[in-house]
């Protein structure tokens, strides 16, 4: 998860450049914005380790999860928990199973190393979909790749 959070925050920053009109740009895709998609994979990075935790929420996201300054103060904050969450974490822990419900109502259970798996995925998808936002406005987006991240450290 390490690089999960480094590559957030990075477009965090990036996106912080942004004026407003440029973080509420349409793109006509399912989140439209940069902002509202940043918010996407903020909200699950909360609601997966709310269910990890057993703790149920009402809804995938918040419309506080939706302001872009919320957001910058409460994403480092989100990031640095699944860091004190995982760090401790074993093989053994990993294989359990999490059950969990979706906000439909409907049951599930879950290896909790594929959920992680999971989180990381779904944040890599939308923070790749971000980046073409960028490009698109004519920007640089940052360089989120694994090989990027071995040599920031």
């Amino acid at each position: 998860m390490p690089v999960s959070a480094w590559a957030s925050r990075r477009l965090m920053d990036a996106a912080a450049k942004l004026s407003p009109e440029e973080l509420a740009r349409d793109f006509r895709t399912s989140d439209g914005t940069v902002a509202a998609t940043l918010a996407h994979i903020f909200a699950a990075d909360q609601v997966w380790l709310d269910r990890i935790h057993g703790v149920p929420r009402a809804v995938f996201i918040s419309a506080e999860d939706q302001d872009f300054a919320t957001l910058q103060k409460a994403w480092p904050a989100l990031l640095d928990r699944w860091k004190e969450w995982a760090a401790p974490l074993t093989d053994q822990q990993a294989l359990a199973d999490i059950s969990f419900r979706y906000p439909s109502g409907n049951a599930w259970v879950q290896t909790l190393w594929r959920i992680i798996l999971h989180v990381v995925n779904h944040g890599t998808h939308h923070r790749r979909t971000v980046s073409g936002f960028l490009r698109a406005m004519g920007h640089t987006p940052p360089e989120l790749d694994l090989m990027a991240y071995d040599q920031s450290l």
